[in-house]
């Protein structure tokens, strides 16, 4: 694992909601808006941004946990900016907080945990399971 960052440091990407973004499960759609479960997903993706700098060629991340407060919704085609800040490097562990908004207006906040391993580590957990 490589250490490019400092605790602080930010890194950000866009999001543009699209209908398979939306609030639904198997009777249907409950709300046309960006659902918490795409909007986690998305919140990941910005801490292993950190990850995608920081592994090396023979290692992966895994996420390890998620926390978020979704706040308000975004609709469809609204452009949803994520930021990630780096708050903890432990061992082989990057902690990350972020934020996602709509121009000013917050939509989630929170914090996740991804850890970054040996490939082939990784491959013998996933063999035993």
């Amino acid at each position: 694992m490589i250490q490019p960052f400092k605790v602080g440091d930010e890194l950000s990407f866009s999001h543009v909601v699209v209908q398979d973004d939306i609030a639904r499960f198997e009777i249907g759609t409950v709300h046309p808006v960006y659902s918490t479960f795409a909007l986690t997903r998305d919140s990941e993706w910005s801490g292993r941004l950190f990850v995608l700098k920081m592994k090396e060629e023979d290692e992966e991340g895994i996420g390890t946990g998620i926390q978020l407060m979704h706040q308000s919704p975004a609709l469809i085609g609204h452009e949803v900016i994520f930021t990630a800040t780096l708050i903890e490097v432990n061992k082989n562990e990057v902690v990350t907080e972020f934020i996602a908004r709509v121009g000013e207006r917050t939509i989630a906040t929170g914090k996740q945990w991804q850890k970054i391993l040996k490939k082939e580590r990784l491959e013998k957990i996933f063999e035993k399971l």
